[in-house]
């Protein structure tokens, strides 16, 4: 007795989900079917499709186990609930809380940047700005891009290492007045006409190993 198309369609969806992931051909393969039917099998089966691997891997919809970031890796297979690699750039970015620089982009990803990033220069969804010597990718809309750029400058004046003419500067002070907090070292050189924010004072002590450990006070 013929079996049901159903049945057939029920039978390979089943070692689809037992399988992961697969290619187009296999996919073609394991419904016996050209690879024009498996392609639009694929599409009424609502696939997502990997955005590495130059997109040649397909999952089911209700397989992948997106994390936060709406991203799900299978032994080397990146997928994404956004879409494509481009789709899913633009999303991450439009979601992140001040923009994301190439690394930040890199690590969630788990690309290169170098790989893709060439491409969002000039996206029309995609603002790029330097920031600290390199390019921040916020959201283009103005009013995702306002609260970004602000959290990003925020983020930028805490972690921000002097220039090496301000480092000098600070070093001078600091030997001329060791007593000196960093607040009062910022203080003396806006004088010299320098804005250099006391953060940034701690943040050049502590990469030199010459931060002030404080020790608690005794009871």
């Amino acid at each position: 007795m013929k079996r049901s198309p159903n049945a057939v369609s029920g039978k390979a969806l089943r070692a689809f989900r037992r399988r992961k992931v697969m290619t187009l051909e296999e996919v073609a393969e394991l419904i016996h079917s050209s690879i024009h039917t498996a392609r639009r099998r694929l599409k009424e089966w609502r696939t997502h499709t990997s955005y590495n691997q130059n997109g040649r891997y397909y999952v089911l919809p209700d397989v992948p186990e997106f994390d936060a970031h709406g991203l799900w890796h299978w032994r080397g297979v990146f997928f994404s609930r956004y879409g494509n690699l481009k789709q899913t750039v633009v999303e991450l970015i439009r979601r992140s809380s001040a923009g994301l620089d190439a690394g930040e982009m890199g690590s969630l990803l788990g690309l290169d940047p170098r790989s893709f990033l060439s491409s969002f220069a000039d996206h029309p969804q995609i603002k790029r700005e330097k920031s600290q010597g390199r390019f921040v990718y916020y959201c283009a809309d103005r009013s995702v891009y306002s609260g970004q750029q602000q959290r990003r400058s925020a983020l930028s004046a805490h972690r921000r290492q002097p220039t090496a003419f301000e480092a000098i500067a600070i070093l001078v002070e600091k030997i001329k007045h060791p007593a000196l907090s960093n607040e009062a070292l910022s203080q003396r050189l806006r004088k010299q006409k320098l804005s250099v924010e006391p953060e940034t004072i701690e943040n050049l002590f502590v990469r030199h190993g010459l931060a002030v450990k404080k020790t608690p006070r005794s009871v």
